[in-house]
């Protein structure tokens, strides 16, 4: 784009402007993005204090450059081009630059054409070309605009102008595009599609995947804070690096030592042979920042920083890692820590154990990640003695930077790991990690261990907001990702060498095969009470019988075609030696390609004799349990991840007739009068809903005997009349109701018996409204919480609701599938089908009304709190009888729709 064809903005004409009469840039619009290359840069609206930087930017630039973005040699800016690229209002004119290093990388804009459209352009450094970073600010650019009235943006590119046209048709919009006066000229409408959504997602994973190569396969490592005191933390992780053997170079950084381990040390991170991919931070809290700056100067990629002393000590601590954060985020670093376990990376040809653990697991393909130094070592311990080989450990510590989101994306290419753990004290993006751990699960199986997202379960150190929804929510965003969620340590490796060593289930039918009547029924039970079904069996073979024989009933269970999982339960056989039942078992199983798990009493773990190799070759092993109970809990839950990963994910709800921008323009008219939030009245509920499709049934407020008779009149017989008061309007007995008031007469009747029942109460205040068909009672509700961001809600209106808590939860955006498992996932769901005779619901009507709901709340981050109460489904429908929505600044939201690390 030229600049001739930008729009001039205020002050561009050259008058000298105090600084206070430009409006400020909006923070929301900050974000910490990382590049295709794994480094992160810093994403901002331009401020009129870039003007330096800004020629700094233009002068490094290329004729060649220079000429692509302006169309013209224009080798230096005047003070008039640098005002008005510098001074924008954020509405019109918008600005970003990309910043790396306390330099301009990059600069996007646009400015606006008409009501609905405007010019973009982007200018990126030439060093720097080949990032992403054009894409990542069209990214931004097209995410912010929307906000400001703009759907539509053009553009200006010169033909041999490649990697811009690169940039705009590799975005997943449909480009219009024509060449006019030796130009192309490009239009696209930047409203997210499903192809745009599906390729930022790509970016997005790819960059933040190649970002933790850099941290888990580095050539060089240097140990900042390495000691000769062998006791030291410093000794402890070059002595484990070394003794792993670490398969890269190794660079003990010390200002006064010139060996240490026998390996050459360097005074500073400067000093050692360079680029270093990897610095561990072994240093006092104090010395740490100086320590970041110095790596960031060197060019060091990535930082694991074990020192403790920070957010989890006290408010200077805080204050610290903050700056620590900072310094690492400006130099482009990624960060592991502070307070970090450390990185074991037990692949071939890397070989990195940079943690405080001398002893570590085998090689194998179970990747774990947890946040605590105490659960770290608890995790690793676990592992050995199950025998379960590890191919990736991190741990997060405070998680200022990298954490299990990260790990994930990586986790989702990598070939040597096949089952993920997770054990998650805290969580600081959840709608991140549930689209994340969507991906990953979809391809391997991820357990979670989490202490909850409660006030009181987040350690100190860890930047995290406090949810306000309860905890069932975060059990719904667990299974709405298909992840297994576990209780401890103990079940997450019960679950996890199954799926390490097992296929999956294909069913719920199970055999049980042992030698013991009471281990048998045992088993049956544990069985039952998990929601298996037993299908043959329970078999109790003779405690002196032959290895012969258990194999013939072993053989019989996986020859059922009724049985998709098999049980084996034996205590120490009085005649037949261990071994030979052991080496029955596996012979059996190896045959067959359905899952096996086995107690024998008091083994636990995949050692012990119960390997195999299977016809493809794979090692595989019988899972072994110390009792029936664990290893059946197990197969509950992966035989319910197996069933989640077969099934149809269903399609993004994307109803019809929904009018955004005259939504938003309500808010903001509203909010311009009440800037605090306040609850929105009848009338503006009405007309909020109306533009998504919801349409409330009008009730007439009355303040008298002959108000309700007018007002029944204007919406005709028969009618409700109900009291407004909170105090009674949820009470069971419908005592602030009379319904099915059919005349006149019988409406006076009805408002003289409420109000003598309810005015020493304070409750006589009403309505009137039409009578609804009879129904099913329900409650929808969307709230915006300060961690998961919106949340709905759906249950079954009166005692399921007040008193028994049965209320489901769902995350947006929903899916069919999402909007059919929320009505399901309350217990009192069969009333929806015809209980006891009574006529079905349009469930095809409630689902349009959740899904209209849900797409309003993840649309508009202002409307705190809807409560659509009551819904009346039935046969013909659904009815909202009841709206109320309370309206507020709104929460800047994690996971926005542009990409952002935070």
């Amino acid at each position: 784009m030229p600049a001739a064809s930008q729009v001039v903005g205020p002050g561009a004409q050259g008058g000298a402007v105090e600084p206070e009469a430009w409006p400020k840039p909006p923070i929301e619009w900050e974000a910490d993005v990382v590049l295709r290359d794994g480094t992160v840069c810093h994403v901002r609206p331009i401020e009129p204090a870039d003007a330096d930087r800004l020629r700094q930017f233009h002068n490094r630039q290329s004729d060649e450059s220079i000429y692509f973005r302006f169309f013209a040699p224009l080798r230096e800016l005047s003070d008039r081009d640098v005002h008005r690229f510098t001074h924008v209002d954020y509405h019109d004119r918008v600005a970003l630059v990309a910043i790396l290093n306390g330099e301009i990388i990059g600069v996007g804009r646009f400015d606006r054409i008409d009501a609905a459209s405007a010019e973009v352009a982007f200018n990126i450094s030439d060093h720097m070309q080949g990032k992403g970073i054009g894409s990542v600010l069209l990214e931004h650019l097209a995410a912010i605009a929307p906000d400001v009235g703009i759907t539509r943006f053009r553009a200006e590119v010169l033909p041999q102008n490649r990697k811009m046209l690169m940039v705009f048709k590799d975005a997943g919009y449909e480009v219009s595009s024509h060449i006019e006066d030796g130009v192309v000229g490009l239009s696209f409408d930047i409203l997210p599609t499903e192809q745009s959504k599906a390729v930022q997602l790509s970016r997005e994973h790819r960059a933040e995947s190649r970002s933790m190569r850099t941290i888990l396969f580095p050539e060089k490592v240097a140990i900042i804070g390495a000691s000769r005191r062998a006791e030291s933390t410093g000794a402890l992780v070059l002595r484990n690096l070394i003794g792993a053997g670490f398969e890269g170079e190794l660079y003990p950084i010390h200002r006064e030592a010139a060996e240490i381990q026998g390996l050459q040390a360097y005074p500073t991170i400067a000093d050692a042979p360079g680029p270093v991919d990897l610095a561990v931070v072994v240093v006092p809290a104090v010395d740490s920042v100086e320590v970041v700056e110095e790596c960031g100067r060197a060019g060091v990629k990535a930082l694991l920083v074990l020192s403790s002393g920070f957010a989890e000590a006290d408010e200077e601590g805080a204050r610290l890692q903050e700056r620590l954060r900072t310094s690492a985020r400006s130099a482009g670093m990624r960060v592991v820590g502070p307070n970090s376990f450390g990185l074991i990376n037990n692949q071939r040809g890397v070989r990195l154990n940079a943690t405080l653990a001398s002893v570590i697991p085998a090689e194998g393909r179970l990747g774990l990640f947890a946040q605590s130094g105490a659960l770290g070592i608890a995790v690793l311990a676990s592992a050995a003695r199950r025998g379960l080989g590890i191919s990736i450990f991190a741990s997060a510590g405070n998680r200022i930077d990298v954490s299990g989101n990260d790990l994930m994306q990586y986790w989702i290419d990598d070939q040597d790991t096949t089952t993920v753990g997770l054990y998650l004290e805290s969580m600081g993006n959840p709608r991140k990690f549930s689209r994340i751990a969507r991906h990953l699960a979809s391809v391997k199986p991820v357990i979670v261990v989490s202490s909850g997202v409660s006030q009181y379960a987040v350690p100190p150190g860890h930047r995290t907001r406090t949810p306000n929804v309860p905890p069932q929510a975060f059990d719904a965003l667990l299974r709405q990702a298909g992840v297994i969620r576990v209780e401890n340590v103990h079940q997450l490796f019960d679950v996890a060498q199954l799926t390490l060593h097992q296929p999956l289930p294909t069913g719920e039918r199970i055999a049980i095969v042992g030698n013991s009547d009471a281990l048998g029924s045992l088993s049956a039970s544990a069985a039952e009470s998990w929601g298996l079904r037993v299908t043959h069996g329970p078999v109790s073979l003779l405690p002196q019988a032959s290895a012969e024989e258990f194999a013939e009933a072993l053989d019989a269970a996986f020859n059922n075609p009724k049985v998709d999982s098999v049980v084996v339960a034996f205590i120490p056989p009085l005649v037949t030696p261990d071994e030979q039942v052991s080496l029955a078992v596996r012979n059996v199983v190896a045959k067959y390609d359905k899952p096996c798990v086995a107690t024998f009493l008091g083994m636990r773990g995949v050692d012990g004799g119960l390997r195999y190799t299977t016809s493809e070759g794979e090692d595989r092993s019988v899972p072994s349990y110390a009792m029936p109970e664990d290893g059946i809990r197990a197969l509950r839950s992966v035989t319910s991840y197996a069933q989640w990963r077969a099934r149809d994910r269903g399609l993004p709800v994307a109803p019809v007739g929904i009018d955004r921008a005259r939504a938003t323009e309500l808010l903001d008219s509203w909010l311009a009068a009440s800037p605090e939030g306040r609850p929105l009245t009848r009338e503006e509920v009405a007309e909020l809903l109306n533009t998504y499709g919801i349409r409330p049934w009008p009730a007439i407020e009355v303040s008298s005997v002959d108000e309700a008779v007018a007002a029944a009149e204007v919406l005709s017989y028969p009618v409700i009349l109900k009291s407004t008061s909170p105090v009674v309007r949820h009470q069971p007995g419908l005592a602030g109701v009379r319904a099915d008031l059919g005349d006149g007469d019988a409406l006076r009747d009805a408002h003289a018996s409420l109000t003598e029942r309810l005015r020493p109460l304070g409750a006589d205040r009403f309505v009137v409204q039409r009578m609804a068909v009879p129904g099913v009672s329900c409650v929808l509700k969307a709230t915006e919480d300060p961690l998961f961001g919106p949340v709905i809600s759906f249950s079954v209106a009166g005692p399921p609701t007040d008193l028994l808590g049965d209320i489901a939860h769902r995350i947006p955006p929903l899916t069919d599938v999402d909007v059919t498992d929320l009505i399901n996932g309350v217990r009192a769901a069969p009333l929806l089908s015809g209980h006891r005779g009574a006529a079905p619901v349009h469930r095809a009507a409630l689902a349009d009304l959740i899904a209209r709901l849900s797409v309003l709340k993840d649309d508009l981050a202002e409307l705190a709190s809807i409560e659509l109460n009551p819904v009346n489904a039935w046969t013909g429908g659904v009815d909202v009888l009841g709206a109320e929505v309370v309206i507020s600044p709104a929460l800047v939201r994690k996971d926005t729709g542009r990409r952002s690390l935070t």
